[in-house]
C-alpha cells in the first residue's frame, strides 16, 4: 500500500483549549508537514480546496507550488480540485505549471466538492453540479492530451479558435483521480473514463462507501477497461489520526478534541453518526489508537475495499509539534506493517505513471497515452466496445 497525507486546511479553534493559530502559521504548517512527510517516506501529499466555511484552502495551487519548491520526491495531489466551479482552461494552465515546477510529480483528484455554498459564490446552480463536473472534466482531459483544441459545451464559452494551453504538462497528461463521497455519480464518471477512484471514507459507515466502490468496479468492468489500472484510494475519517502507546491512552487524550469538533459540526445530511470517540474507534473510520489498533483498522478496511492508497490527515487543532510527532509515529510504526501486508503496483514499475516524475528516471512514453492504449486493447481483446 502507498500512503498520502491530506490537508484540506481547516482553520479551527481547538475545542478544548480555544486556541487557534494565525492564517499565516496555518498555511506554513501545511508546507512544513509536506517537507516532513517526504523525509519520513510518505508517497504523496494532498492539498484540499474549499471556497466556503472554516478553511483557508481556496488557493491549493499556491500551496502546492510552495510545497513543490521545498520537496524533491513526494508526489503532489489535490483532495479535491472542485472542478465543477472552475474553468477547465485555467485548471489546465495552473496545474500544468505545478507539474512543471515539480518535474512531473502532480496527480489531480477532481470532484464536485463537499460544500454547497461554493456554487452560488461562483454564480452556479447546485442543480447543475454533476453536469458541470462531467462537461468540465471532458474538456480538461482533452486540453491536457491534445493541442489546437476546438470545443463547445453548455457551461463556458466555446473554444472556436484552435487552443493549446500553456505550459504543457511536464511529461504528458498527469493522472486524474475522481473523489467520491456520497453518490454513485463520481464513481460512475471515473469508471466511464477508466480512471482511479478515491473514496472519502470520512464520516459514514464503511458499508456506505463500499456501495460506491462496488459500483465503480462494476462500471469499470462494464466499460471494458484494463483492470491493471483500476486503482483505489481511501480516506481515514474526519478529525485526524491520533496515535498513543495504547488505544485507551489515545482515547483519553484525543477524545475530548474529537467529540468537541464533531459536536460543533451541524450540517444536516452530512454529519457523522460516530459522535463519541469510543464509537468512532470501534466502528468508524477514525484512525485513533495504538499503532497496532491503527494497523488493524487500515487492514480491516483493505479487506473490504482492496485499496491501494491510504490517506491520513493530521489533527490540525493540536500543537504543531504534536502533529509532527504523530506523523513520525505513523511512518515508523504503522506504514511498514501495512506495506508488507498489502502490496500494490501503484507507482511501481508496472504502473505507467510510476515512471512519470523525473526522479523515477523516465518521462517517456506518455503515461496517459499508455493507459489509454491499454484500455483500448483490453476492450478490443474482450470484444467490448463502448463510446465515450
Amino acid at each position: 500500500m502507498k500512503f498520502q497525507v491530506l490537508d484540506i486546511i481547516p482553520h479551527l479553534k481547538n475545542p478544548v483549549t480555544g486556541e487557534i493559530v494565525s492564517t499565516a502559521d496555518r498555511l506554513n504548517q501545511v508546507v512544513e508537514s509536506a517537507k516532513r512527510a517526504e523525509e519520513l517516506g510518505f508517497d504523496s501529499f494532498s492539498v484540499g480546496e474549499r471556497h466556503a466555511g472554516e478553511f483557508v484552502s481556496s488557493s491549493p495551487t499556491t500551496v502546492l507550488a510552495a510545497i513543490a519548491a521545498v520537496t524533491n520526491r513526494i508526489r503532489l495531489q489535490t483532495g479535491v480540485t472542485v472542478l465543477s466551479v472552475l474553468d477547465p482552461v485555467r485548471v489546465a494552465e495552473d496545474y500544468a505549471t505545478i507539474d512543471q515546477l515539480s518535474r512531473g510529480r502532480l496527480e489531480l483528484v477532481i470532484g464536485k466538492g463537499n460544500e454547497v455554498l461554493q456554487y452560488p459564490l461562483f454564480g452556479l446552480s447546485l442543480d447543475d453540479q454533476w453536469d458541470l463536473l462531467a462537461e468540465k472534466y471532458a474538456l480538461l482531459r482533452t486540453l491536457w492530451r491534445k493541442e489546437s483544441v476546438t470545443w463547445s459545451g453548455r457551461f463556458r464559452p466555446a473554444l472556436t479558435e484552435p487552443t493549446t494551453t500553456t505550459p504543457r504538462p511536464f511529461a504528458g497528461s498527469p493522472r486524474i483521480w475522481h473523489g467520491s463521497a456520497t453518490t454513485l455519480t463520481s464513481a460512475a464518471l471515473a469508471a466511464k473514463w477508466g480512471d482511479p477512484l478515491f473514496t472519502a471514507n470520512a464520516i459514514q459507515p464503511r458499508e456506505n462507501y463500499k456501495v460506491l466502490i462496488d459500483h465503480y468496479r462494476e462500471e469499470y468492468e462494464r466499460h471494458g477497461h484494463d483492470p491493471r489500472h483500476q486503482y483505489l484510494g481511501s480516506g481515514s475519517g474526519a478529525g485526524g489520526v491520533f496515535i498513543a502507546d495504547t488505544t485507551q491512552e489515545a482515547i483519553r487524550q484525543y477524545g475530548p478534541v474529537y467529540e468537541g469538533l464533531t459536536a460543533s459540526r451541524n450540517v444536516p445530511g452530512n454529519n457523522s453518526p460516530f459522535r463519541d470517540i469510543q464509537h468512532a474507534v470501534a466502528e468508524g473510520p477514525a484512525l485513533v489508537g495504538s499503532p497496532e489498533q491503527v494497523i488493524d483498522k487500515i487492514l480491516s478496511y483493505h479487506s473490504l475495499y482492496a485499496h491501494d492508497l491510504q490517506s491520513i490527515s493530521l489533527p490540525t487543532t493540536l500543537p504543531f509539534e504534536q502533529q509532527l510527532e504523530i506523523l513520525e509515529r505513523f511512518a515508523l510504526e504503522v506504514i511498514p506493517a501495512v506495506r508488507a501486508a498489502a502490496p500494490t503496483t501503484l507507482w511501481e514499475a508496472e504502473d505507467p505513471f510510476g515512471g512519470r516524475p523525473e526522479f523515477a528516471g523516465a518521462t517517456e512514453p506518455d503515461a496517459a497515452a499508455t493507459v489509454t492504449a491499454d484500455h483500448a486493447f483490453n476492450r478490443s481483446d474482450n470484444a467490448h466496445v463502448y463510446a465515450y
